[in-house]
């Protein structure tokens, strides 16, 4: 008989108004768990929460003081962050490398990379045993790409510090996974793909490493499209 799963756990979810993010929080909220929502926008977050029952809190997350912030809201909403799942991220800028200009790079660093460290931080703080961190990376930290210099970086990053952040939490009972969602059907790129994921099926994949077993820990979930070829 397999363990069982406690449902009733407490989630923070950045990056929730859209695309992976949004399809995750509406399918943690229907398996009842306690779900906070962030975002940027808005009016996105009221429908959300209306169809969900969500808590939601919108706030820049370039800004590390609201990243804090968001985290202290969370942990009084829900009576605790039992998971951090750090969704945000943009990709807005694709071009060579010497037409970098530094504005565009602070951008994507502040939110791809400094605002998961921040919120992976204060999780430490205060996060106890049986706790779980998953940080949603990208393929493009497992390739590279012409004109993805900034975004890859920015991503790459992040895969260093998640790598570092499971050494340490692993010996305070804290579970932490890298996930790397490949190309999926969202409003994150200009061009509909139909042959790409679609967004409820890569956060499906989410929830299923968030619902393994206590005594097992998924350290990354890779997965892909079958019609793409970076690996």
């Amino acid at each position: 008989m397999g363990l069982k799963v406690d449902m009733s756990r407490s989630v923070l979810i950045t990056g929730a108004t859209s695309g992976i993010g949004r399809s995750l929080v509406v399918q943690l909220a229907a398996r009842h768990w306690r779900v906070l929502a962030s975002g940027r926008n808005h009016d996105a977050l009221a429908s959300l929460q209306v169809e969900t029952g969500c808590e939601v809190m919108a706030v820049d997350l370039s800004d590390s003081s609201a990243a804090e912030q968001l985290f202290e809201m969370a942990w009084n909403r829900l009576d605790g962050v039992d998971v951090l799942v750090n969704g945000a991220g943009m990709n807005q800028r694709k071009v060579p490398v010497e037409e970098i200009e530094v504005p565009d790079w602070e951008a994507h660093m502040a939110l791809n990379l400094r605002a998961p460290m921040v919120l992976c931080r204060e999780a430490m703080r205060r996060m106890p045993a049986g706790g779980h961190i998953l940080n949603v990376v990208s393929t493009i930290a497992l390739s590279s790409q012409a004109n993805y210099s900034i975004y890859a970086a920015s991503k790459y990053g992040l895969l260093g510090f998640t790598n570092t952040l499971r050494k340490e939490a692993q010996s305070r009972g804290i579970k932490v996974t890298a996930a790397f969602p490949g190309g999926t059907d969202t409003a994150f790129r200009t061009e509909e793909r139909l042959d790409y994921m679609r967004p409820d099926s890569a956060a499906l994949m989410l929830v299923q490493a968030l619902e393994a077993p206590a005594d097992v820990v998924m350290h990354e979930v890779v997965y892909r499209p079958m019609v793409e070829t970076n690996f």
